[in-house]
């Protein structure tokens, strides 16, 4: 891959990163939602090191509550360097991360994750090739947005019904996973209608 592709994957991957993350509900800066090639090239160089993206972002409604997102440089991620993230999640007492693979983790790495998983250490893993391309802008992907707990039980005392009886997203659903769900969470979908404007569902995340 030229120097130059590089780039290019990098920053879209950077571009897609951000604005999940901004859909989830941390604070990221307008700046990084509107940054264009140019300035991705600027402020990483025309041979970006993956290590340089690294992020920490706190939430909007609670500072104190950070993700990191990672992106290794390693092409299969071996768990030395999972271990090495968990330490650094750790000491800064982030348990939430996002680990940016370019291809995959070995079978190790994967073990090590249900272990931080354990410890309340909790690490999501997307590949590059998820990243490239913003799922959520595409024209069939309707308008999400996830419930707050609050939200939930309002929801469910006004229809009456339990959470079991909604609709259901996988968790491993390519919009749950954009969006972070867990099982248990509710999101509320909104679709353009002819007939009303709008039509708004929901759909319980398992």
């Amino acid at each position: 891959m030229s120097s130059s592709e590089k780039v290019t994957k990098l920053f879209r991957i950077h571009k897609t990163v951000h604005k999940m993350l901004n859909a989830r509900g941390y604070l990221v800066q307008q700046k990084e939602l509107e940054r264009d090639k140019d300035s991705f090239r600027e402020a990483y160089g025309d041979d970006p090191k993956r290590e340089s993206l690294t992020l920490m972002l706190p939430r909007r409604d609670d500072p104190s509550e950070n993700i990191f997102v990672f992106f290794p440089e390693e092409e299969k991620v071996g768990v030395k360097t999972i271990k090495e993230y968990a330490k650094r999640m750790k000491d800064e007492s982030v348990f939430r991360a996002i680990i940016v693979v370019q291809a995959s983790l070995t079978p190790f790495a994967k073990q090590s994750l249900l272990e931080c998983a354990s410890q309340s250490f909790y690490i999501e893993q997307f590949q590059e090739m998820e990243l490239l391309v913003n799922i959520t802008e595409h024209v069939l992907v309707p308008e999400h947005v996830l419930l707050s707990d609050a939200e939930k039980r309002t929801l469910l005392a006004r229809y009456k019904v339990k959470d079991t009886q909604l609709p259901r997203i996988q968790l491993h659903d390519p919009v749950a996973r954009y969006y972070g769900m867990r099982r248990g969470q509710v999101v509320r979908i909104i679709r353009p209608s002819e007939t009303a404007g709008r039509y708004v569902t929901y759909r319980l995340c398992v």
